[in-house]
């Protein structure tokens, strides 16, 4: 074996190909070609999206685990460990499983150059290959059509809400985009969207493929009512569902895109009421407005577009106290900074701005311009690190007030994995 640790595995690789994102399709398909792990002997369920894509892949698999069903997820990034991208049953796989995984990856690349991310969904793919899953659900890293994730052909396609990231390589607007993430769809098999203003690209592509889109409000939707709410297809109908133990109005519509899914697939993994109502009453996503509970609530939210912004803007509105909300903020320099800050200064009363140790973040400094221009009365200050913010925070911070970290997964794991957090137990951080 070329390497005896998962961490020499990962450091090894991120230095394989020449850049850490290069888009296509090629490399991976010659390498699983010599794996013959061309299809996966059970269903298959494709999601891309801009935002939402981790909650969906949440919720199908509680769902799927709470009938009993053998399920493989796949997700990035991770916010602590690398394991956590690919999971049996719900539970991140181990890094003896991940080592011979990535073996095998090398022993049948022969002079094949990998990314990073290219590496992770062969070593997921050759791991589901290998156990007998039920139903696998791939979630899509960057766009879709040119993803390496998209080397499987998904049963059903899932697609989330689409907004602007991520703009150099999916297009510059919600059109090109969605033409992008639509590429997962395949001729003659069903997709869905979530999105409730969806681009008519994603129609257009449907239709070029001849895949049958299932669009949400048009050929399914969802009711709320008091204390719970319905789903809808034609004649079927999931009535008192309990909301998602997600928070976020915009979860409803997440999870009634889910369950048009499940429906889909119905006829080869039945599911009961009781299994749709266990599932989206026990989800659970780390770093989706997770709420550490103390004298002064702690948020994360990995939020790091325009849209993400407004769901958690949205959020914090929802949950009115009478303190002030301080943000920390660090961002990576390619997205959508002045947007994200002009939606989020709707709602913060002052800002910590920082920055993660990776050389595609912003600087602090490059942060209080950006919202300085954006925001001329914002009241903010600036600081080494997330950590070194939330220890400031601590001893101005008064009961009735909020502290909301976001910007990044990246910043979101500082505070999991930060001496500032070294009292929390293990399940206030994972939001269990």
């Amino acid at each position: 074996m070329r390497f005896q640790t998962l961490d020499e595995w990962l450091c090894w690789q991120e230095g394989l190909h020449s850049s850490e994102i290069d888009l296509g399709l090629a490399r991976v398909r010659a390498v699983l070609h010599e794996l013959g792990h061309e299809q996966l002997n059970c269903p298959v369920i494709s999601v891309a999206g801009t935002n939402g894509k981790g909650s969906s892949v949440a919720m199908l698999e509680a769902i799927y685990l709470a009938a009993g069903y053998r399920v493989g997820s796949y997700t990035s990034p991770h916010l602590l460990h690398y394991n956590e991208r690919i999971c049996l049953n719900g539970e991140p796989v181990s890094d003896v499983l991940l080592c011979n995984a990535f073996e095998r990856i090398d022993q049948g690349r022969g002079d094949t150059s990998l990314t990073y991310f290219e590496f992770g969904t062969l070593a997921a793919i050759e791991i589901f290959a290998a156990k007998p899953l039920d139903v696998v659900i791939m979630e899509v890293g960057l766009g879709g059509r040119l993803d390496a994730t998209n080397v499987l052909d998904a049963n059903v396609a899932l697609i989330t809400p689409v907004d602007l990231d991520h703009a150099d390589w999916l297009g510059s607007d919600r059109e090109l985009i969605g033409r992008e993430k639509a590429g997962i769809m395949r001729a003659g098999r069903p997709a869905v969207c979530g999105d409730l203003n969806p681009p008519a690209s994603l129609q257009q592509v449907a239709d070029e493929l001849g895949a049958q889109l299932y669009q949400s409000g048009r050929d399914f939707s969802f009711l709320e009512q008091p204390g719970q709410w319905r789903w809808r297809c034609g004649e079927r109908v999931r009535d008192a569902l309990p909301d998602p133990a997600l928070r976020g109005a915009f979860q409803k519509a997440n999870a009634a895109a889910v369950l048009m899914v499940t429906e889909l697939l119905a006829e080869r993994l039945p599911l009961s009421q009781s299994h749709i109502r266990e599932g989206l009453a026990n989800v659970t996503v780390p770093g989706r407005f997770q709420v550490l509970p103390g004298d002064v609530p702690l948020i994360l939210d990995v939020a790091h577009n325009p849209q993400a912004a407004r769901a958690l803007a949205a959020n914090l509105s929802a949950w009115p106290m009478p303190g002030k909300v301080y943000a920390v903020a660090a961002m990576m320099m390619d997205k959508d900074i002045s947007e994200i800050m002009s939606v989020m200064a709707e709602v913060v009363d002052h800002w910590c701005l920082t920055s993660v140790d990776l050389p595609r973040a912003a600087t602090a400094g490059q942060l209080a311009a950006t919202l300085a221009e954006t925001v001329p009365e914002a009241q903010y200050e600036i600081c080494r690190s997330v950590d070194d913010a939330l220890w400031a925070l601590a001893a101005i911070i008064q009961p009735n007030d909020r502290v909301v970290v976001f910007g990044s997964f990246y910043t979101v794991a500082a505070v999991m994995t930060g001496a500032y957090n070294a009292g929390l137990s293990t399940s206030q951080i994972r939001g269990d």
